[in-house]
């Protein structure tokens, strides 16, 4: 089973998202992707270390968070104790996939919504 990381807390600060984990990130390099977790209504950004991937599990409770860093095209960071990781290609992943949901019933359809109504509103 693939490791998750699973996000404490998020804080815009110094014109970029940091999201904070108390999970070990040493060694571990950005993969340029995400995937969506539709059944728990969640983004995952991918790291890697040489043997295997680690999710960084992006929950509903930070979407906000992820929309205002897209909209601003803040760099977005990954952070535990000292070590921190930017989490490359986010911005242009997260429209990728984003386009991809809308209107495609694929994801669950109550994902679909949630993610309409989040982030694809004017």
């Amino acid at each position: 089973m693939k490791k998750k990381i699973i996000i404490q807390t998020a804080i815009v600060t110094d014109h970029k998202l940091i999201l904070e984990t108390d999970e070990s990130i040493t060694g571990l390099i950005p993969s340029e992707q995400i995937l969506v977790d539709s059944d728990n209504s969640a983004f995952i950004y991918l790291l890697e270390d040489q043997e295997d991937y680690t999710y960084i599990v992006l929950a509903e409770d930070f979407w906000s968070y992820l929309k205002t860093a897209n909209e601003l095209k803040l760099p977005v960071l990954v952070k535990s104790n000292q070590e921190q990781i930017e989490l490359i290609n986010f911005h242009d992943e997260l429209e990728y996939i984003l386009s991809n949901i809308k209107g495609n019933s694929n994801y669950g359809d109550e994902f679909v919504t949630k993610v309409e109504g989040f982030f694809l509103t004017v």
